[in-house]
């Protein structure tokens, strides 16, 4: 095996374990709307995972484990990458504040914080920042 095939191998398995993972989130109140699903189908081809990968994981979204970060820098490079999802298509339309609160809560961060992460994460994608920038004031927000 290549040092190419190694890396894809394990960006792959870490986009299905990604994917599984918002998946469980999605289902967790126990049913997936129209909008969820949507958005589940347009994040599903940006992590390039394949329509059968796709079947599998929401029939049994246990199958792969979450491996949810542990360095805060690296929870707000993945809320962001969800984030702009979210914001980026309008998929979810008013259900968007709600899918980033239970994302956010998914991600780690603390139950109290979320609605102001939430928030800032929001207010910062209305203007367009980068990930560097997203990183950097959310990290500084309370100082």
């Amino acid at each position: 095996m290549s040092f190419s095939d190694l890396f894809d191998s394990e960006f792959k398995s870490r986009n299905k374990s990604h994917f599984s993972a918002i998946v469980r989130v999605a289902i967790a109140d126990g049913d997936l709307s129209v909008e969820e699903k949507q958005f589940l189908d347009k994040l599903a081809i940006r992590l390039e995972i394949s329509k059968a990968e796709y079947d599998e994981i929401l029939e049994n979204p246990t199958k792969y484990p979450i491996n949810p970060p542990y360095l805060h820098a690296h929870r707000l490079e993945r809320l962001y990458d969800l984030s702009r999802m979210v914001y980026a298509d309008h998929v979810l339309g008013p259900k968007q504040k709600e899918i980033l609160l239970k994302f956010a809560l998914a991600l780690g961060f603390t139950p109290g914080n979320v609605p102001f992460i939430v928030d800032k994460a929001m207010s910062l994608l209305m203007l367009n920042v980068d990930s560097d920038t997203f990183v950097y004031e959310m990290t500084h927000m309370n100082k």
